[in-house]
């Protein structure tokens, strides 16, 4: 049960970080301010390093980790690519980053609570990929 869960939970880290990269891709071209940039940039590294992590977590447990789902993935970039086409202002990316960190977060911590009998590195993982979300959700703020 223990490495069931364990393996759950990672996939749904490895899917958390590969949606998160891939949001911040579609907005970045879009972004004027150099600071949101850098904000942008910052935890696109830090999404980058953490997926690192996970992958060399689940090589351990002899997985592959998981891509996001296509359905997930084009409806977050069909929204992404309406709204910016009707607004590609700073604060317009900022909100749609903000609703993808407040949508991570919350899946996050359901998985966290429903694989509770993951290991504690796997927890530990998901745990630092929350903390990455809500600081750049904090981060936008400034931009909403």
């Amino acid at each position: 049960m223990i490495e069931q869960d364990t393996v759950r939970l990672l996939r749904e880290c490895d899917k958390g970080v590969k949606m998160g990269l891939s949001s911040i891709d579609d907005v970045y071209k879009y972004v004027k301010s150099e600071s949101l940039k850098m904000i942008l940039s910052e935890s696109r590294t830090d999404h980058e390093a953490l997926g690192h992590d996970i992958e060399d977590q689940l090589m351990r447990v002899g997985d592959t980790g998981k891509d996001p789902g296509p359905i997930a993935k084009g409806m977050s970039w069909i929204k992404t690519n309406a709204m910016l086409a009707m607004n590609t202002s700073d604060n317009m990316v900022a909100d749609l980053m903000t609703d993808g960190c407040n949508m991570g977060i919350k899946s996050l911590s359901k998985y966290l609570n429903q694989y509770a009998a993951a290991d504690e590195r796997s927890k530990d993982v998901t745990k630092r990929l929350i903390k990455i979300e809500e600081n750049m959700s904090n981060d936008l703020r400034d931009y909403l």
